[in-house]
């Protein structure tokens, strides 16, 4: 082997393992400074809003959003039966506002006319051109973007914010108990709970706080509860409010049944913890495979080869 060509690969081995730690180190420093420029714009909620242009950022993108919405419109009217569902959908994702259904759908009609477009336009071109299978392939592609990308999108901001409501369910009934058994009523529990949860848990912490408002306005708690559970969307809330309705038409306590249901969801967490920790070395297997190994075996190889052919170049 000749030693010119083992010294290139390690120089282009050692590049990369560079400018890997270094994308990962700067992809760690954005998501941390991301993290806490959020967490300040939290604790500071009546900061300015942000500019564009010397115009509120609503204002300048407000005759895109119109157009967008006006689009939806128009599909939601053509299709009325998906409203419904896709409604709970994007409210269990963090978008609660009644405009976010027709903006979601006109969003969605444009990104996949823009995608037609593109393929029209690309084509064409593709197909005078010798060879031109790459342009075809990235139209493709987006296409395919465009088709599945708004769907997988609120998918993950699904799957994110259930993580969250998930992981704070237990702290949250555990301090509904300690604000129960402390002499407060379950409204009152809610109200004072929505406050403690707000850094922590802030998503959470903005249904218990729309939940305190239908209380509030006369909504009886078991309707209030079950609305609650359905912008949720995970099974612990649905239980709870089930819980509470056998509750109070059984007259049971109201302080013992939440404690007994917090023990069981502290249980539920721990069990998920030790899942995770268990199918932790599983899913090592492949990232050890692929990354872990071959950096051994050139650590262990190459040295040995690089002295194996100065030996025999040497004979």
């Amino acid at each position: 082997m000749d030693p010119a060509l083992i010294q290139t690969a390690l120089t282009l081995t050692a590049a990369l393992l560079i400018g890997g730690s270094a994308a990962g180190a700067g992809w760690y420093a954005f998501a941390q400074g991301r993290r806490g420029s959020q967490l300040k714009a939290r604790l500071a909620p009546d900061a300015a809003s942000p500019t564009v242009g010397g115009k509120p950022k609503g204002q300048t993108l407000a005759p895109v959003v119109g157009w967008v919405r006006r689009l939806g419109d128009a599909q939601a009217v053509r299709d009325p039966n998906q409203v419904s569902s896709l409604r709970f959908k994007l409210i269990q994702a963090g978008f609660p506002n009644r405009e976010a259904v027709p903006i979601f759908l006109g969003a969605k009609l444009a990104a996949m006319a823009g995608a037609a477009l593109i393929l029209v336009l690309v084509v064409p071109f593709s197909i005078r051109q010798a060879g031109g299978q790459g342009p075809a392939l990235a139209a493709g592609l987006l296409s395919l973007v465009a088709i599945m990308g708004p769907e997988r999108v609120l998918a993950m901001r699904r799957k994110k914010r259930q993580s969250e409501y998930r992981d704070g369910f237990p702290d949250m009934l555990d301090l509904l108990v300690a604000s129960v058994e402390a002499g407060l009523s379950l409204d009152a529990a809610v109200s004072r709970v929505a406050e403690e949860l707000d850094r922590r848990y802030p998503n959470l912490s903005e249904h218990m706080i729309l939940l305190t408002r239908e209380l509030r306005a006369g909504r009886s708690r078991k309707e209030a509860w079950a609305a609650l559970a359905d912008r949720l969307g995970i099974d612990e809330a649905r239980g709870l409010a089930t819980m509470l309705r056998k509750s109070e038409e059984l007259g049971t306590s109201l302080g013992e049944t939440l404690a007994v249901y917090a023990d069981d969801m502290r249980s539920k967490r721990m069990l998920r913890a030790e899942e995770k920790a268990l199918a932790l070395p599983a899913k090592l297997t492949l990232p050890l495979i692929l990354f872990i190994f071959p950096c051994l075996i050139g650590v262990l190889m190459l040295p040995a080869g690089l002295r194996l052919s100065e030996a025999l170049g040497a004979q």
